[in-house]
């Protein structure tokens, strides 16, 4: 075997988790380090503008996946937008920075993952972070991301806040603090009026490092392995095939639909399924892209009759709620709701000139999918299937959300602003009718998890310190790694994952002490 080059440790993808990997374990002068990203630069100027979060979607910059037809969505394929740049997803969602709940973790640890209770990750939440509020038990300031309150929020967002409360919610101003049930204004990754993605804060400081390569435009097409030892990647850049050796570790950050794919496709997965489609199998493991989950959300969108928009600085979501649907305040909330001063509307819908839309999501739908090959030609894109609302209960639980919304819409608080609701319309008022929209109206919440998940049971792909089954010298850090779907948006969750996994790293390579800034 031939290689072009040696790097100590390679990641794979420049995502969320993969930007904190490459940084913290580059910290090392003597280690070097190749970050390989499918995607190129972030100099697309939408990026760092919060409010033009919502014009990346289908840009350049994206992935642009669709499932296969959804058998419980009417037969539709669902789009599910992912990041192809550097900073991967961090680069094109709504900012949102929310942990989920500390039951989250505990659960995780339960599944047979010890490390990973809400007490043990903690302190790497903490870690990366840059609260503007200050440090306090749950939140640092001496991280590289910033975590800052809403620069100039609608005053129809704080409306929803006062409605929440008008209908008996608490005002939580912290949903990643003591408590996560309430009503508040979200927190955001902005610093000083700009997107702050894992990119802007992990690594474009550390870009002069000597010992940190950093390669876009590069499309891993497999891993190389002797005998069941990771050795190498194999990767395409301007159309010429490249191969490079790893001495160390590789660091698989694709995310959960690409990191699945790269391990299939370099015969990791189920043996049978493999030998089928002419791939020589590495190792034997059957949950390679199973366990596939996801949020969904669904959108109450109202006309008003005075000008209602976001401010640049807006991630246009600006205001949220999370609350247990059976009023029970020592669960763990199962509804979570966004709001933000502008219109998201279904396709058939007529856009109106102003507008606010609330959006109805549940915290763990009971939907379980799978990423798997559409052939061996790594060029393909993968074949997606969510299953999305294969259950009746979420349904059900989603049409309360709807009623919710709408009684939220019809407070006091929301008087000065008038209009008719647009999406459903108020002529859905049945359960059938509400059901049938949100079937027809659904989208992805874009917190796709679980393919490549931890654990030790027999579908498990890594082990508790994110170690590849079965091999060697092969991590996962991302997203896929999830057992279980957290409580909330996943973006500050990953960049904890790639945190903890850069310790596994460094604690394996011996804690050298030697840094470079």
């Amino acid at each position: 075997m031939k290689f072009n080059s040696k790097y100590d440790y390679i990641v794979i993808g420049a995502g969320s988790a993969g930007c904190v990997v490459a940084n913290r374990i580059s910290q090392n002068s003597d280690t070097t380090v190749l970050l390989l990203e499918a995607g190129e630069e972030d100099t697309k100027p939408e990026i760092h503008i919060p409010a033009q979060c919502v014009n990346l979607q289908g840009s350049e910059v994206d992935w642009g996946y669709f499932t296969q037809p959804e058998p419980y969505l009417k037969g539709r394929k669902m789009y599910c937008p992912r990041g192809k740049v550097l900073g991967g997803s961090s680069s094109i969602n709504l900012m949102i920075y929310i942990r989920g709940n500390s039951h989250d973790y505990d659960r995780w640890q339960s599944l047979g993952n010890p490390g990973w209770s809400y007490l043990d990750v903690l302190p790497y939440f903490k870690k990366s972070e840059n609260q503007q509020r200050g440090a306090d038990a749950y939140h640092g300031v001496d991280g590289e991301l910033s975590v800052s309150d809403p620069i100039s929020p609608a005053v129809v967002s704080q409306r929803f806040v006062d409605a929440c409360v008008e209908l008996g919610y608490d005002y939580n101003p912290d949903f990643n603090g003591v408590q996560q049930s309430g009503t508040g204004l979200y927190q955001a990754t902005i610093k000083d009026g700009k997107r702050h993605s894992a990119a802007a804060a992990f690594l474009v400081p550390i870009l002069h490092r000597p010992n940190l390569t950093v390669q876009t435009g590069a499309l891993v097409t497999r891993l190389l392995f002797e005998e069941t030892r990771a050795v190498g990647v194999e990767y395409l850049h301007e159309r010429m095939l490249h191969q490079v050796r790893v001495n160390r570790e590789v660091i698989l950050s694709a995310g959960a639909f690409e990191s699945p794919k790269l391990l299939l496709q370099s015969g990791i997965g189920d043996a049978e399924y493999l030998q089928g489609l002419g791939i020589s199998v590495v190792t034997d493991l059957p949950g390679v892209g199973q366990n596939l989950q996801d949020h969904l959300i669904v959108p109450v969108a109202q006309q008003t009759t005075q000008e209602v928009h976001p401010a640049i600085t807006s991630n246009v979501s600006e205001a949220g709620l999370f609350f247990h649907s059976q009023g029970n305040l020592e669960a763990v909330p199962d509804v979570q709701f966004f709001f933000g001063p502008d219109i998201y509307l279904p396709p058939g819908y007529v856009r109106p000139d102003w507008g606010f839309t609330g959006v109805v999501s549940l915290t763990h739908f009971q939907n379980i999918g799978s990423v798997s090959l559409r052939s061996s030609d790594p060029k393909d894109a993968p074949v997606i299937r969510m299953n999305y609302l294969q259950s009746e209960a979420d349904v059900r639980l989603l049409i309360a959300g709807i009623r919710l919304m709408r009684q939220l819409f019809d407070t006091s608080a929301f008087n000065e602003f008038g209009g008719k609701e647009i999406a459903p319309g108020e002529s859905v008022t049945s359960d059938a009718a509400l059901e049938s929209y949100i079937r027809s109206a659904c989208s992805t919440g874009h917190h796709p998890s679980g393919t490549c998940k931890m654990g030790t049971d027999p579908m498990a792909v890594v082990d508790p310190e994110l170690r590849v089954h079965g091999v060697k010298g092969l991590r996962v850090a991302d997203a896929s790694i999830m057992p279980t779907l957290v409580s909330g948006n996943t973006n500050a969750p990953i960049i904890m994952i790639g945190e903890k996994a850069a310790d596994f790293i460094k604690a394996e390579d011996g804690n050298s002490t030697a840094s470079t800034t």
